[in-house]
Formats: C-alpha cells, structure tokens, sequence
C-alpha cells in the first residue's frame, strides 16, 4: 500500500501541494485529474522522490521513502518507475538499449558503461518489448519512431526495472488519439497482467474513466476529489475544471472489457 500523510510541497512562498493525505491500494489503477498547474506532476514526482517534500510522510508497505538516501533511495527509484510526457529516451540510441538502461540498478555500472548486459537482462528486455508489440523496432534508433512508439519503448524500460508501481506523469498529452488508446492499453496490460500499482496523470476525463479504478482529483494543490469514476459527476467535474471542463471532457477512448488477459511473465 502507497500512503501519503499530510504530505506538501513549497517552491519559496507558493504552495503547490497541500496537506495530501490519502491511500493506493497495491494493484490498482488510479488515475490523477485535474487542470494544468493543479499539483498533480509535484505529487508524482514527490512520491519518486524527484521533489523533496516539505513536510508529510509518503510511505510504501510502511516504510517512510521520505528518508531514504544512496543505494537505498535508488533502489527505490527502481521499484517505483516513472513515465514521462516527453518520453525521456535517448533518440540516438537503438529501442533495446533503451530498454535495457531500465536495468541499470540490476547490474553494475562498469558493464552497463561498456553496455555488458548479460544473457537475463536482455531476454527480460526482449520479453518487455514483446509485451509491447515492439520486438520488431529492437535494432531502430529511438529518434525515428512515432511518439506513440517511443511512449511503448519508455513503458517497457519502466517494465525492466520491475517495479511495484508505476508513475505515469501525463503519458498521453501530446499523443493522438490512436497513439493514446494504444498507450493508455499499455499501462492497463501492466497493471492487469503484472498486477503492478499504476498512478496515472490524466488531464482528458473521458479516458480517465474509461481506464481507471479510482480518481483523485486536484484543484490549486489540494485533494478536492477521491472515489470511483462513476461517482464523479458533471457538477464535480466543472468543478475540478473550471472552463477547462469542456476540454477535459473529449470523447472517450474506448478501453477493452475488464477481463484479465492470460499472464505471459517477464522473466525473473
């Protein structure tokens, strides 16, 4: 279980998140909403530990990742794998290698440096990309794929890493609305089959529906929403939106029936 008590974040004298209290259950599906500058990268970031907080507790099956520090702040990092917007791959180099910098704190950094990676590190890449449909873009500099593609390669290094959970930090903004389904698929595989904690920011409510077990909704860096996606009503959703509401509210992208996929394991 993920558990943020009291948890805020300060950038001199603005306050970008306030006093957050609130639990993710392992497994589930949660998805973070709300307008532009609403809090909701900080507390991703935050639970990372990419942003310090200024004061609170975020604690993981108990532990207080707050204070951790060196190798095991790192290890932390590792189990607790971030997605980004602009995807964060390296363009000149190929997918697989990509993908196998998600392993770098399963190996050491003299054979990652002279890029050693050894018989497991690379069949679980190759898994990871499987499960991805990418196998066949291993070989291909990252630069020349779509955003799409290059979104599916930063999930799968995300994947390598074998993580608990996963912190996707807006993942779909600048993606169409093809590449959207099929990324949005792609985390929903990770969470069904692998039974992995996805936290998602989402600022379109319609695909945060359409994909999410639970939403937590931000407006000016305070927690103003928790339940299912059924709960949340149009009311609510202006709201959390203000004029941004109609925006949010675009057409949903359809997700595929809740039923868990036959498991295909990445290896150990």
């Amino acid at each position: 279980m993920l558990k943020m008590v009291n948890v805020r974040r300060d950038f001199g004298a603005k306050r970008a998140v306030h006093d957050v209290s609130l639990q993710i259950e392992r497994g589930s599906f949660v998805g973070v909403i709300g307008r532009s500058g609403a809090g909701k990268s900080t507390l991703l970031r935050m639970i990372n530990r990419l942003q310090d907080v200024s004061c609170g507790e975020i604690l993981w099956e108990g532990r207080d990742v707050t204070r951790l520090k060196g190798q095991a702040l790192r290890d932390w990092r590792a189990s607790c794998a971030m997605v980004f917007q602009q995807f964060n791959i390296v363009g000149r180099l190929d997918v697989m290698t990509n993908v196998l910098m998600g392993r770098l704190n399963h190996t050491s950094r003299v054979r990652s440096l002279l890029k050693l990676w050894s018989a497991d590190d690379r069949a679980i890449a190759v898994s990871a990309l499987e499960q991805l449909d990418m196998t066949q873009y291993a070989g291909q500099r990252a630069e020349t794929l779509s955003g799409g593609q290059q979104q599916r390669v930063a999930i799968a290094r995300a994947l390598v890493q074998e993580p608990q959970i996963v912190l996707a930090d807006e993942p779909i903004a600048s993606l169409d609305p093809r590449n959207t389904k099929v990324v949005m698929d792609a985390l929903q595989r990770l969470n069904r089959v692998f039974g992995i904690t996805v936290v998602c920011n989402l600022h379109d409510l319609d695909i945060a529906k359409s994909y999410c077990d639970r939403l937590i909704g931000m407006a000016q860096g305070k927690l103003v929403f928790d339940g299912s996606p059924s709960s949340l009503t149009d009311a609510l959703a202006h709201e959390l939106y203000g004029l941004e509401a109609q925006e949010a509210m675009t057409k949903p992208v359809a997700a595929p029936a809740r039923t868990r996929p036959e498991l295909v394991a990445v290896p150990a």
